[in-house]
């Protein structure tokens, strides 16, 4: 029983790079099984443009301003609700600015493709507990695992990332 990945684009901005949709599907899985996750697990990704995830971001974090991507994870301490059809366990969402990520993408000089990567993985990350807002160890511990992961999927960082604002 394979992982499943829903994809939305719900934006008009930014056109999808084919090939975009594997290259999430693969992030999902390379950090699940970075993470020996138990699965299977359903993620849902949505596309959007930096006017939604303003929205988004302004409605459940107090920031009325875009951000590159937002998880919503719908797991607790590790327990998660199990989908009845599939028997997959919902991790929760990831919502991407695709305008984001290609302002992201063109200061850093990395393709868009990189930066979607990135976002997922890190997003991924948030969706199975992994928390970096405190700074500290747990934000090393966070980057040290979005660094492997990359890696494994033949991205390494090109740039250091300070997109925390």
């Amino acid at each position: 029983m394979s992982n499943k990945v829903y994809i939305t684009n719900d934006q008009k901005a930014v056109k999808v790079p084919s090939g975009l949709r594997i290259l999430i599907r693969r992030s999902c899985n390379a950090v699940l099984e970075f993470e020996k996750f138990e699965g299977p697990a359903e993620i849902s990704v949505t596309f959007v443009d930096n006017a939604r995830i303003a929205e988004l971001n302004n409605q459940y974090r107090n920031k009325p301003m875009p951000t590159d991507v937002l998880s919503f994870p719908l797991g607790q301490d590790g327990h998660y609700d199990v989908d009845p059809d599939t028997g997959a366990k919902i991790l929760g969402d990831i919502v991407i600015s695709m305008e984001r990520a290609m302002e992201q993408a063109e200061l850093y000089g990395h393709p868009l493709q990189r930066e979607v990567a990135f976002l997922t993985v890190h997003s991924m990350l948030h969706l199975l507990g992994y928390d970096h807002e405190a700074g500290g160890l747990e934000a090393v511990h966070m980057r040290e695992k979005e660094e492997a992961v990359l890696i494994q999927l033949g991205l390494p960082r090109t740039v250091s990332y300070t997109a925390e604002e």
